[in-house]
Formats: C-alpha cells, sequence, structure tokens
C-alpha cells in the first residue's frame, strides 16, 4: 500500500476509534464498601451515571403519575430508608393497598422483590407495576402511556437526558423510563452503619456494649436465633416465609434489616408498630398458633429484659444515617 494511502487510513482509523470512544461510556464505578459484592446488572440495561441521573430525576416527578400528584418517591421516601411510615400503601387517587412500602435500600441485592411474588425477580419489570398497574393503582399510567411519553417528550431536560443515557435521540420509551429508574434504585446501597464501622472496619467503639451482646444473642440458636433468616451482610435469606402473622398458609419475604430502626410499621401488612413489638411477636412464636405452613422455628422463645434491650441496641446499630440524608439519593429538583 502507497504511503499515502497507509496515512489516510490510519486516520480514518483514528477518527473511528475517537468517535467510538466517546460513544461508549467508562465503566460504572460503584465505590462498594468492604464485604459487599457487585450488584448483578442485566446485560441489556448496563449502568451509566448519566443512566443512574435519569432515573433519580424520573423518581421524584410526579408527573410519572395520571392526576400529577405522586411520584415513586411519595411511598419511598429517603428519609424513611425508602419507606413511607404507612401500614399500608395510597396509591395517587387515593386507593389504599393490603401491603406496606418495602424498603429500596440495598434493592440491588434482592433476589425477589415483592412481598408475595416469589417470580418477581427483575426491577426493571417491578418499576412497571407501580406505574402501569391497576389492581391496586399506584401511579395510575397504565392505559396512558402515550400520555406519559408526550409529557416527558415536552420536556427539553428529558430529551437531553435520555438521548446521553441511551445514546439514541428516540430513547423516550416506556422500557427506558423503567431501565432508568432501576439504574438508579441499584445504587441506594447502605453499608455504612455504626455496625457496618464496627464489623467492617474493625471500629471496636462503633457500637455499644449493649449492641454488640445483642449481636450475639442475634447469632446465637440457643437464645434469639434471628440469624436464621435474617442472614448475610443484608441481614436477610431472601426468601418467603409464613411467621404466624395473619390466618392463613400465604408466606412472604424476609425483609432486610438494615435501617430497621426507621422503617416502622412492620410485617407485610404494618401491623406491628414498633420494634419492641416485633420482639415481642418472636418471643411468643408468633400471633396466630395453627397457621398453616408456619415455618417451624417459630417457636416460643425465652427472653429477658436485658435480652430485649440487647437484641434492640443492635437492630438500631443498623440504621445507616448517612445514607438517609445523603444528597446523591435526594430530590433532584426539575
Amino acid at each position: 500500500m502507497r504511503p499515502l494511502k497507509v496515512a489516510a487510513a490510519a486516520a480514518l482509523f483514528a477518527l473511528g476509534l475517537a468517535w467510538w470512544l466517546t460513544r461508549t461510556p467508562p465503566a460504572y464505578e460503584w465505590h462498594l464498601p468492604p464485604g459487599f459484592p457487585t450488584p448483578s446488572v442485566p446485560a441489556d440495561n448496563p449502568m451509566s451515571e448519566a443512566k443512574v441521573q435519569l432515573g433519580r430525576r424520573l423518581f421524584y416527578d410526579r408527573r410519572l403519575s395520571a392526576n400529577q400528584t405522586q411520584s415513586c418517591a411519595s411511598c419511598h421516601q429517603p428519609e424513611r430508608a425508602f419507606t413511607d411510615g404507612r401500614a399500608h400503601g395510597v396509591g395517587s387517587t387515593g386507593e389504599v393497598h393490603p401491603r406496606g412500602a418495602m424498603s429500596l435500600v440495598n434493592v440491588a441485592y434482592a433476589s425477589v422483590l415483592t412481598w408475595a411474588n416469589p417470580e418477581m425477580r427483575s426491577l426493571e419489570e417491578q418499576v412497571l407495576v407501580p406505574l402501569l398497574g391497576t389492581q391496586p393503582v399506584e401511579l395510575g399510567m397504565g392505559g396512558r402511556e402515550a400520555e406519559l411519553l408526550a409529557r416527558l417528550q415536552a420536556d427539553a431536560r428529558y430529551r437531553e437526558m435520555f438521548e446521553v443515557a441511551f445514546s439514541s435521540a428516540a430513547s423516550i420509551t416506556i422500557p427506558n423510563v423503567a431501565r432508568a429508574i432501576a439504574a438508579f434504585e441499584r445504587t441506594l446501597i447502605s453499608a455504612r452503619s455504626s455496625y457496618d464501622r464496627y464489623y467492617f472496619g474493625n471500629e471496636a467503639h462503633a457500637i455499644s456494649d449493649s449492641a454488640k451482646r445483642g449481636e450475639a444473642l442475634f447469632f446465637t440458636d440457643y437464645v434469639a436465633g434471628c440469624y436464621r433468616c435474617h442472614s448475610g451482610f443484608n441481614f436477610t435469606d431472601k426468601l418467603l416465609h409464613n411467621t404466624a402473622v395473619v390466618e392463613g398458609p400465604q408466606q412472604f419475604k424476609v425483609p432486610p434489616l438494615r435501617n430497621i430502626a426507621v422503617t416502622a410499621p412492620y410485617m407485610h401488612d404494618g401491623s406491628i408498630a414498633t420494634l419492641e413489638e416485633v420482639l415481642d411477636h418472636y418471643a411468643a412464636g408468633g400471633r396466630v398458633s395453627g397457621s398453616p405452613n408456619k415455618d417451624p422455628r417459630m417457636i416460643p422463645i425465652p427472653l429477658t429484659s436485658q435480652n430485649r434491650t440487647d437484641l434492640l441496641a443492635f437492630l438500631r446499630s443498623l440504621t445507616d444515617e448517612d445514607l438517609l440524608h445523603d444528597p446523591r439519593f435526594s430530590n433532584p429538583g426539575y
């Protein structure tokens, strides 16, 4: 090949490479603490900072509800560890739901995403339930997808953010709305509680002596044995159990215990108001003695007054105050 042609080919290659590098976002940096694995991410929704920021904005945008009164954050408030403090969720039309809003903290590690449906395993799929679902109505956009897309398309900032996040000018679609919100939700990682500093950071005085005794009780079979269902770094076995909360055979997901002190009321139906009452429930072996499918580990536990104090201290040490007020997860405004 002649030198001129070689030089021209090299120049074209360099231009092509430069173009490709500008189109290919850098690998997402999770900044995970010790002991925390990298979350699993679907191949068709890779993480990027642009997508996370788009998802954050969508998460707080009330235009995602039909009557523009609620956003995802209405039921998942950061200061409550992304719950809402209600026993039962309330949708944008005022419809009261049969279950409470689950915390979204560390949802990136969840293998089951609802209280009772073991088949719901995709965040991208789950996002569509509150957005489009009709039984019960949450955001109420089911059947009004075109209206939602028109709202987003009319916003110049959204047009720009979608194009950057998905590398396409025709990227404002319902699946991409779900992908962006799911990407933001995967970043809601809690790992900075006082217990984390004690356990992972080797800060011996990060938690009280009472909390240390509570930790021992929590992980001891012959006393509380809570760890048998609340296991791992996220304090959940990710399974469904019947813990004799209500009559009937249905099983419900074991929620993670991180930030549990700020997510009252408790249980799938919000029927237990305080952590003290939660301990009472398990100490009694449940409140529905003849419940079908009751977990065989739900037996009475003889807790002393000191045991209770220590377990409560341990559970409260799982609160991540930094997460509750982290500006990365706050409302970015419009």
